[in-house]
């Protein structure tokens, strides 16, 4: 798969599609798990005003969101429309702590400029994850923080993931904790933490199961709190939040 289906992608969602993505998370059916996400993820940075550098940032949402906090935030993307629209997002928002760049983060160009850097959800579009991670290794200052909120094991095979293969030829990679954090080791980052990834817990808790087993199932609170135990006790290695430090 060629880096174009990303560039392409969303000339090819239509309309209502970049609608979406222009107002997301607000405009999406899961905004409550977003915002715990991106609340988990700010809980993890270091204090604002530290330059932040938001990787695969699409429409800007991720990074008006962390500018907000106070960072002072730099949102890379590979495609020029997703560009034009993060900057509809920030002058909508009046946001003077926030630019965004056209740039491939397989091959960023940054020099010990920042304090922390953010793959939410883009890291496994790369076509090689050691290319981005060994970027942004050298795009950070000594002791900065990476951390990488990632689909683990088992995205490739999702059928949302097969599907947005087929039709708009983009990259869905496996991409568990232990793939990153080899990848960080050969970059050289020095110190690796693993987080359960709080979307998991986050439904095991609180949403209403699809399927109709675990519908039943749930409706016990103990079986739910169990879920949640397995997720941060074990699940994590498969699909967890990775942090690394320089």
């Amino acid at each position: 798969m060629s880096k174009q289906g990303e560039i392409d992608y969303l000339k090819n969602i239509g309309e209502a599609g970049i609608l979406h993505a222009l107002n997301k998370p607000f405009s999406d059916a899961y905004c409550g798990e977003y915002l715990v996400q991106i609340g988990t993820i700010m809980s993890l940075l270091p204090q604002p005003p530290a330059k932040l550098l938001d990787l695969g940032c699409g429409t800007g949402w991720t990074s008006c969101l962390f500018a907000k906090r106070g960072y002072e935030v730099t949102g890379s993307d590979i495609a020029d429309d997703m560009i034009k629209n993060a900057n509809i997002n920030k002058n909508r928002e009046g946001l003077n702590n926030l630019q965004f760049i056209v740039c491939d983060y397989e091959n960023l160009k940054f020099d010990s400029e920042f304090d922390c850097a953010v793959f939410f959800d883009s890291l496994h579009h790369s076509m090689d994850e050691n290319d981005a991670i060994l970027a942004v290794y050298k795009a950070l200052k000594h002791g900065g923080v990476c951390i990488a909120f990632e689909p683990g094991t088992g995205n490739e095979n999702r059928k949302e993931s097969k599907d947005a293969v087929l039709k708009y030829k983009v990259n869905e990679r496996d991409m568990p904790p232990k793939k990153i954090i080899k990848a960080g080791k050969k970059a050289g980052f020095r110190v690796f933490k693993t987080y359960p990834h709080i979307k998991l817990i986050n439904r095991a808790l609180f949403a209403e199961p699809k399927h109709i087993i675990l519908k039943k199932l749930f409706k016990f609170n103990f079986i739910r709190n169990l879920a949640a135990i397995y997720i941060i006790t074990f699940f994590k290695r498969y699909t967890g939040i990775v942090l690394m430090v320089k």
